[in-house]
């Protein structure tokens, strides 16, 4: 049986699972929170009136993942990357490197 004590603490968790709306939208960036927070909404209202909730899990799933490489990489990276989709399909150039090169700086990273 539960102790007492745990049903008096009014104490918030430390942390929020990583698959809560709450949580993904905060981990997001820029207008990706903005779309996140649009889908889910309609997503939510649509499940109200048909009872299936495939939809909600389907924007939380594509969004969680998002944020996750998001929170991995940095925002500032992430930013970095959503600028260059944008230049590509545009047409614009973006700067590249070629696989040597890139090989090299991942063992110069790794001291090999």
């Amino acid at each position: 049986m539960a102790s007492p004590e745990l049903f008096r603490s009014s104490a918030r968790p430390a942390f929020v699972a990583a698959s809560t709306p709450r949580a993904i939208h905060d981990a997001l960036v820029g207008d990706e929170q903005a779309e996140f927070a649009r889908r889910y909404g309609q997503e939510m209202a649509s499940a109200a009136e048909s009872l299936d909730l495939t939809g909600v899990l389907a924007v939380l799933a594509t969004f969680s993942a998002i944020a996750e490489t998001t929170q991995r990489h940095g925002a500032d990276d992430h930013l970095r990357m959503l600028a260059q989709v944008e230049n590509l399909q545009q047409g614009h150039a973006v700067p590249t490197i070629g696989a040597a090169e890139h090989r090299a700086e991942i063992n110069a990273k790794l001291g090999r």
